[in-house]
């Protein structure tokens, strides 16, 4: 396959207002390909500019030399981050196990995302609080792990080395933690910046916290991580012994359900997935949804968001 053959087209909610050697296009004139309108010519301007079928038309209608300047939306530059959910909880499950791989398909998503933005002559930022609560004193971290969208280099960076980063020691709150840290680096994310947040949204940002976040000019997508299964519902398994993992330890243990205490989870996991994606929608957010670690299944993800962004923008 192709390099960069796996993208999708980063859709914002509104123009943006940026750079201008990207590939979106901004409120703001410039050079670029799509015409924004006319004015009349201005000395000064260049004659490159000038519409000459445009200009030949009105002077012929008016009987005098009239020059009409075409003026283009200048194209824009991305700025992309991506914020990883490390808590222990998103260690589940490693590869081998008939369940999700969260760390595989957050690598799969991070890759996707990266590989998009460079595709849009974008810049893609990471940010993850993975050695927060590490046990060992050595590789134990205060800050979170930040490197700004500042250099077109940290894409490979990110793929080669944050995505693959082993540590899942994130606080519970580490989300929270993430939208307040980003609050203080504005001048990193200018207005229409995106941020991919990458998690299970089983610990859920309080929606106060979220209200806060939107309030800022950035594009806030939640890339929801979880188990179609066994977190999304949940099988029929009365009589079985299941293997349970307490993420924090990393201990099994063996455990048989009933048929009313797995219908009791199925309930429950259905109900928190509406809930999830109630919350997200009174919130004006556009979820991803991704239960695959396959690479194309989390395109085909991405580009119904895509087409779902592209509709909404057509309506308005």
């Amino acid at each position: 396959m192709a390099q960069y053959a796996l993208t999708f087209p980063l859709v914002p909610r509104r123009r943006l207002v940026g750079l201008a050697f990207g590939a979106m296009r901004s409120v703001r004139r410039g050079r670029g390909f799509d015409v924004a309108g006319s004015r009349p010519y201005r000395p000064g301007d260049d004659m490159r500019a000038i519409d000459w079928g445009a200009s030949a038309r009105l002077s012929a209608a008016r009987g005098a030399d009239e020059f009409l300047v075409r003026e283009r939306f200048a194209e824009e530059a991305p700025r992309v981050v991506i914020v990883c959910d490390r808590r222990p909880e998103m260690a589940l499950f490693p590869p081998g196990f008939p369940w999700l791989s969260k760390p595989a398909a957050m690598r799969e998503i991070g890759t996707l995302i990266a590989d998009s933005a460079l595709k849009a002559r974008g810049l893609v930022g990471y940010l993850d609080y993975a050695c927060v609560e590490h046990p060992d004193p050595a590789l134990r971290t205060e800050a979170p792990f930040w490197r700004p969208p500042a250099s077109q280099h940290e894409h490979w960076r990110l793929k080669e080395s944050h995505l693959l980063f082993p540590y899942f020691h994130a606080p519970r709150d580490n989300l929270t933690r993430a939208f307040r840290y980003l609050t203080e680096l504005k001048r990193h994310l200018p207005a229409g910046s995106f941020v991919f947040v990458l998690s299970d949204f089983i610990e859920m940002p309080a929606i106060e916290v979220w209200t806060e976040t939107l309030e800022l000019p950035w594009d806030i997508v939640p890339v929801v991580v979880q188990d179609r299964i066994w977190e999304q519902s949940f099988p029929s398994v009365a009589g079985v012994v299941l293997p349970l993992a307490d993420p924090a330890t990393g201990r099994i243990v063996s455990v048989r359900l009933t048929r009313r205490e797995g219908e009791s989870r199925r309930r429950a996991h259905e109900a928190r997935l509406e809930r999830l994606l109630d919350d997200f929608e009174s919130l004006d957010l556009q979820p991803v949804v991704v239960s695959t670690t396959e690479p194309d299944d989390i395109l085909r993800s991405f580009l119904a968001w895509a087409e779902e962004r592209t509709a909404v923008l057509a309506r308005v």
